[in-house]
């Protein structure tokens, strides 16, 4: 155990923390998280725990707050307003050492070290803490734990407690938090447990077994109930007790006794392998992903550090082998947002797996074919045709964002999210174009891609309304910028909803020529002839654009440039939000514009704009916006760098970084902000490597920020795998075709052949 309980040597690969700090431990658990996609366990010490106080609120701001979440795992706690909520599940880390019968906790006053490491290369927690007990006595507690991205239904838990003083009565105990959850215990085993939701039907298997060794002999429990074990010893000066627990998870809805059968399957497998392999096969699981994902940067090591973490959380967050979810705004590491999906996936998050994990993008994506469903009711409530996809999605898809809370002063407000940021049933169609030409899955396009992208398309064309100017407007939405609602002509909205809509025609027109049975059957079942798909083109190529050919710039939304001009710089050093310090009537009626709208339309349409027009509403629109999202200052970094202006890249980067590794305590107790993870990643590939996805053959137009002296990734493109490297001091683009068949590059507008092999460079 004591090699497994050793991080790995290069530091660049390690999250470190030192000491005890209350105000910061929230932060920690969020950052710590181990996770595989089905299961999310906040980083929280294991030992000295004590209880938890059970709420989705955190008012009361615990300086702990423990939890594993199982991903779908949905329920509509006793919460105002009552909305579904992803439910913590069974506190299954908890252990308890006392010392003739006064348990062991942290205590700063004898506290010698407490040293916790995220090894990001292993996927593992590992905490190291020592502290005087008795004179000058020393005991150490050495924890490891970790969910399976090999077995994804299996938690392992391992804890080496040395003491350096004999005769003392020990006792340690093992257990699971049986009430402390959002769950209802529904029967309990000797080595299982099954618990429900309250309100929607969903059950929780869980199996676990736990064992302990002391002077490397196996001792039995002392006394074991469900789910609970306790060891008793005298202890010896110098002995090791090593206790190891390994817990296997099931989600399910019907057949309660096949759900318990199943956990326990799961659970005899790990148990067979023993825990080493167990250990192993998720060490060699992490090593694959970080293969075909990890970011090499020369020169920048905390751009290389901000990088790993992000990536490490990007390949936590996902399961592609699960179609029923997806990755809420926290991913699975705090409660914040309720577990809800939002826009941040298909923009923010799917480039990263779409490039790198095809296999999770999909699974995504036919999460959002599977809430269709959802959506065309939302779009028939409203009184439109189609698909209007929900602003924040549960496990069915239907909208779960609330229609009014009420603010600390006891007012109720409106919530308006739900039901005018529309722009999310385009965001979502245009994640499944980008996925389909960077992967070619004509499958997936055909049997739920056009689908999505038709019935999304028939939305906007219901939605737009011809005005007397022979233009078609969408009117009374919200764009990216939520300091200004019911807007007319948002940029940002209308050109994703002409997008959709053209994408959509050129999808009908790849089904007739190439899956023409196909086609029928869809055109039938959706309503869809030849006059309604004129109407579409009509209403594509007349759709209010903003556009003022005198001077390149784009108006954000009808009437934006009629209001009140405020330099958001001004008011630098603040620690409340714009709306805040201006009040929220004079925001409205101002141009502060809360995070990337304009921009992040020209960072995701590139082929829309001349470089002109970009640069031009760059440099107007970025000193407007205060970037009072985690998603902003991700978009400014992009379109910077393909305008040319890397320094201002790179300051947006730096602001990047900081939205997860800020100074702030408690920014992210309520979870990691994973989109703006995303977008971090997303500001290296899709900014600095210049890769844009445009159509069949990846294309490149690289311009590392200075400072950084190379720039290595690997990328995946049509079932091939590329490897590249970026070198500034040279300047040379090389890239080389590890896997797959020949492929054609475009590299500053000047296409390669790419041969297996073979490295290409220039």
């Amino acid at each position: 155990m004591k090699d497994a309980l050793e991080p790995t040597q290069d530091i660049g690969w390690l999250l470190e923390a030192e000491g005890v700090h209350p105000q910061w431990e929230g932060d920690l658990e969020a950052r710590f998280s181990v996770s595989n996609g089905f299961l999310g366990v906040r980083g929280a010490r294991e030992v000295s725990r004590g209880a938890t106080l059970v709420t989705l609120a955190q008012t009361l701001r615990p300086a702990s707050w423990p939890r594993t979440y199982i991903a779908g795992l949905f329920d509509v706690p006793d919460i105002d307003p009552p909305v579904p909520a992803l439910m913590p599940v069974p506190d299954w880390l908890r252990v308890r050492i006392r010392l003739n019968g006064i348990s062991l906790v942290l205590n700063n006053e004898r506290l010698i070290s407490y040293h916790r490491t995220l090894d990001m290369r292993r996927g593992v927690l590992i905490t190291d803490w020592r502290q005087f007990v008795s004179g000058d006595h020393v005991a150490r507690v050495r924890t490891l734990h970790l969910v399976s991205l090999a077995q994804r239904a299996i938690g392992l838990q391992l804890v080496q407690f040395e003491l350096g003083q004999a005769g003392m009565d020990v006792s340690l105990d093992a257990s699971f938090d049986l009430v402390g959850s959002g769950l209802e215990v529904f029967k309990l085993f000797a080595d299982a447990g099954l618990w429900r939701t309250g309100q929607s039907a969903k059950s929780l298997a869980m199996a676990s077994v736990a064992n302990l060794q002391l002077a490397e002999r196996e001792i039995p429990p002392d006394q074991s109930t469900p789910l609970q074990w306790s060891w008793g010893w005298q202890s010896r000066a110098g002995d090791c007790a090593q206790l190891t627990r390994i817990v296997a998870f099931r989600r399910g809805n019907q057949d309660l006794h096949g759900l318990i059968d199943s956990a326990r399957s799961e659970l005899e497998h790990a148990r067979t392998i023993g825990w080493q392999d167990t250990l192993s096969a998720h060490e060699a699981a992490w090593s694959g992903r970080w293969h075909d994902s990890d970011l090499q940067i020369d020169s920048d090591d905390s751009a290389q550090t901000a990088l790993r973490f992000a990536i490490y959380h990007l390949n936590s967050a996902a399961n592609p082998d699960d179609e029923q979810v997806s990755i809420g705004a926290r991913a699975l590491t705090g409660d914040t947002y309720h577990g809800h999906v939002f826009w941040d996936t298909e923009i923010y998050l799917l480039p990263f797996y779409t490039l790198t994990w095809p296999e999770a993008a999909r699974a995504m994506l036919m999460y959002r074919h599977r809430t269709l469903d959802g959506a065309r009711a939302k779009a028939k409530r409203a009184g439109f045709r189609g698909a209007m996809y929900a602003w924040e999605s549960a496990d069915t898809g239907h909208e779960t964002t609330p229609e009014h809370i009420t603010i600390p002063d006891g007012r109720t407000v409106e919530v308006l999210s739900g039901k005018q940021e529309q722009h999310i049933s385009a965001d979502i169609a245009y994640a499944v174009w980008q996925y389909w030409l960077a992967t070619g899955d004509d499958d997936f396009l055909r049997e739920a891609g056009a689908e999505i992208l038709l019935e999304t398309a028939s939305f906007w064309v219901s939605r737009a309304n011809l005005g007397d100017d022979r233009l078609y407007h969408i009117q009374g939405v919200i764009g990216p910028d939520e300091y200004h609602e019911y807007v007319n002509d948002n940029a940002f909205t209308n050109h994703m909803a002409r997008w959709n809509i053209r994408r959509a025609l050129e999808t009908v027109s790849l089904l007739r020529q190439r899956w023409p049975e196909h086609w029928r059957a869809l055109a039938d079942r959706l309503h869809l002839d030849e006059r309604t798909l004129q109407q579409w083109r009509n209403v594509a190529d007349a759709l209010a654009m903003g556009y003022d050919p005198h001077t390149n710039l784009i108006e954000q939304f009808s009437g934006f440039h009629a209001l009140e001009p405020i330099d958001p710089a001004q008011f630098a050093g603040r620690r409340e939000p714009m709306d805040m310090v201006l009040g929220r009537e004079r925001t409205r009626r101002s141009q502060v514009i809360k995070q990337a709208d304009i921009v992040a339309m020209l960072a995701l349409l590139p082929d829309e704009f001349d470089m002109t027009t970009q640069t031009t509403n760059y440099h107007h629109y970025a000193p407007l916006c205060a970037h009072e999202s985690s998603l902003s200052n991700s978009m400014h970094t992009l379109l910077a760098a393909r305008i040319g202006a890397t320094d201002l890249a790179m300051r947006h980067f730096q602001d990047t970084v900081a939205t997860e590794f800020g100074s702030q305590a408690g920014a992210s107790a309520g979870g990691v902000r994973i989109a703006a993870l995303g977008g971090l990643w997303q500001a290296v590939l899709l900014g600095f490597a210049g890769l844009s996805i445009r159509s069949s053959i990846p294309r490149f137009d690289p311009r590392l920020p200075a400072g950084w002296r190379s720039l290595g990734f690997r990328l995946q493109w049509r079932g091939r795998l590329l490897k590249l490297q970026i070198d500034a001091a040279k300047p040379s683009f090389s890239v080389t075709l590890e896997a797959g068949e020949s492929l054609t590059v475009s590299v500053r507008g000047e296409t390669h052949e790419l041969n297996p092999g073979r490295a290409l460079t220039i």
